[in-house]
């Protein structure tokens, strides 16, 4: 009994007692690291510890035990040198934030001026003014919609007969920075229609301020209404319009014609998020973009009048605007570029 009693008596100043003597603070901390070094194993991590990475992977050494001048229980383990570069690991992986690479559909708010909407995303005012085909002394209104890139350069809208190589030197441009910040497969991996971020590109002095593809002539009656909704936005972006309605309305193709991109689970491309592209057969293109649902792939043939999407919000939107359609043509006039903001659409 008397031996169970001393051996009960020494295993609690585990808990209490160090090599040296110290203060009742001193031993309450050393208490803490103590039993934290048995605990904090990986097979039973601690949820609430502070130094335990999203899987769990950082736990403490369990330290030698020494029994020191016969009346104390000490711990030995080898010390920890942590960089900085451990502790972003342990705290949530790397600290490199991903490049920005989104296209924004921004709306003008009172107050807003072009050198403050460049300030505020960190872009050139050239940048802000090619994206949107305007001069420094265009006036500004709410509710009116601008483009802004990630970075300073060129948004360019693939054409018949553009290539990599081509768009690098009309805009001064470095061939595989296209490539890779449009996460091209490669340099053929292009279509009439895309709309291409061009870092660092600048517009070329003896051209016009945006290079718009050429629109041939064709019946009015060739494309149908994309979707039912309200015109919110006039022409902007290239031959855009924007149609809003409740997220989850049907978008139908305009045309009968081949999809060529088919953008599902929010994709970056353009800003547009998940977004379709149909290339028809008078070599004009339909793109479909800020879908909550794609419904079709690349590849795929498409009659006029197709379900193809739903009306979404994906992308980057900045403003009011809501759940709508960007509906934009490449090669021809955008049949809806003669209604007025607040026309309503429908079948009916």
């Amino acid at each position: 009994m008397y031996f169970g009693a001393i051996a009960f008596f020494l295993f609690g100043l585990i808990y209490t007692s160090c090599a040296n003597p110290v203060s009742a603070g001193a031993l309450e901390k050393s208490h803490l690291a103590f039993s934290a070094s048995f605990q904090n194993s990986s097979d039973n991590p601690d949820t609430n510890d502070l130094f335990s990475s999203k899987v769990n992977e950082f736990s403490l050494e369990t330290p030698d035990l020494k029994i020191i001048q016969n009346n104390a229980i000490g711990g030995i383990s080898a010390p920890y040198i942590v960089s900085g570069k451990v502790l972003g690991d342990v705290f949530g992986g790397s600290p490199v934030q991903s490049q920005k690479k989104e296209v924004i559909d921004y709306e003008v708010q009172p107050g807003d001026t072009l050198q403050s909407i460049a300030n505020s995303y960190e872009i050139s005012l050239n940048t802000l003014l090619w994206a949107n085909d305007i001069t420094s002394s265009s006036t500004l209104k709410v509710g009116q919609n601008l483009t802004i890139l990630p970075t300073d350069g060129i948004l360019h809208v693939i054409k018949s007969g553009d290539t990599v190589s081509g768009i690098s030197k009309t805009y001064n441009a470095g061939q595989s920075n296209i490539i890779s910040f449009n996460g091209l497969a490669n340099e053929d991996d292009i279509y009439i229609g895309d709309i291409l971020i061009v870092p660092g590109g600048v517009m070329p002095k003896k051209a016009t301020p945006v290079a718009k593809p050429a629109q041939i002539p064709m019946a009015s009656n060739y494309f149908i209404f994309p979707t039912q909704g309200t015109i919110t936005q006039g022409l902007h972006y290239y031959n855009a319009i924007d149609i809003a309605n409740k997220c989850g309305t049907p978008v139908y193709a305009a045309a009968a014609g081949t999809v060529q991109r088919a953008v599902g689970n929010g994709g970056w491309n353009s800003g547009m998020g998940n977004h379709i592209t149909i290339l028809h057969g008078n070599g004009t293109v339909t793109y479909y973009g800020h879908l909550s649902s794609v419904l079709v792939k690349p590849g795929d043939k498409v009659n006029v009048g197709d379900r193809i999407g739903l009306i979404g919000n994906t992308g980057k939107v900045i403003g009011v605007t809501g759940c709508h359609l960007h509906f934009q043509v490449v090669g021809a006039k955008n049949p809806l570029a003669s209604y007025r903001v607040g026309s309503k659409i429908s079948y009916k």
